[in-house]
């Protein structure tokens, strides 16, 4: 059905009848609190016939791992659960108990059908209208989009601020980018964002400088240009911390930061500032 390579990180196996999306979210949030970079986290989506499942568990039996499921029919749960315990292989069960305690709540029983939560719905077209929103608005290509953004990021080049926007659009916010560049006045747009709307994002130098060496390269350029120069750096950081403190927007540093971190910071930032201005 599938090979996976041998090593010897622990892995949490993600079944699914359906893509998987929602846990490999949960078991990413579980693995976060024991330094979630030792673990691995392999998705094994579709899986809709009982009888692939002794398959699939033969090919990851000889690791060290735990299954986290989330099906929602019946005879696959018992199915895996069964021959998984015969394989002392540990499953956890990411959907039953709060589909229980939502039954218990509504009174109604759960359709059990894989996938009704990616179904096409309002939620849906909010996501493909935000990442439209930040493909269109990305690198301050019209200023217009900062005053219809529910947030914006400002930074200097190479501080991800465009897949920081990608990210939260994912999460139906329309995110809007502006770079700061010492030579080019920013647009006067951002002097009228509360405070909770607008981002700015610093980085080490060291780490900047290494950056722009690796991006000139990549696109063939001499690594000495002025673009990756330590002075060059130094300078743009400078006019960007200014700039940042006069418009008195939050500041995160992104050095060694992963994006999926720099976005819950920035969520938590955007999500207390709506609830005290409501």
């Amino acid at each position: 059905m599938f090979i996976i390579s041998n090593d010897l990180k622990p892995i949490i196996f993600i079944v699914s009848d359906s893509i998987g999306e929602t846990g490999e979210l949960v078991a990413r949030a579980a693995a976060s609190q024991f330094n979630h970079g030792g673990v691995e986290i392999r998705r094994l989506s579709y899986v809709n016939d009982p009888n692939e499942i002794p398959e699939l568990l033969e090919e990851i039996k000889h690791f060290k791992c735990i299954i986290a499921y989330t099906l929602v029919i019946p005879e696959l749960k018992d199915r895996l659960v069964r021959e998984a315990r015969n394989l002392g292989i540990p499953t956890v069960d990411l959907l039953t108990p709060m589909m229980d305690a939502v039954a218990s709540l509504v009174h109604n029983s759960p359709k059990l059908e894989p996938g009704l939560v990616r179904r096409t719905d309002d939620e849906y077209f909010h996501k493909v209208e935000a990442i439209e929103f930040a493909v269109k608005y990305d690198d301050g290509k019209d200023p217009r989009g900062i005053g219809r953004a529910d947030l914006v990021v400002v930074g200097i080049s190479r501080t991800s601020k465009t897949p920081l926007c990608m990210y939260l659009a994912h999460m139906r916010l329309k995110a809007a980018n502006v770079p700061l560049v010492p030579e080019v006045s920013p647009p006067e747009e951002l002097q009228n964002l509360p405070p909770h709307r607008l981002i700015g994002l610093t980085i080490k130098p060291q780490q900047l400088y290494e950056i722009r060496r690796e991006r000139l390269n990549s696109l063939g350029l001499t690594s000495n240009a002025d673009y990756a120069s330590m002075e060059r750096i130094l300078k743009e950081l400078d006019y960007a911390e200014g700039f940042m403190k006069k418009i008195g927007c939050s500041v995160i540093d992104v050095t060694n930061r992963a994006v999926e971190e720099t976005a819950s910071r920035v969520l938590e930032i955007y999500y207390r500032g709506e609830r005290l201005v409501r």
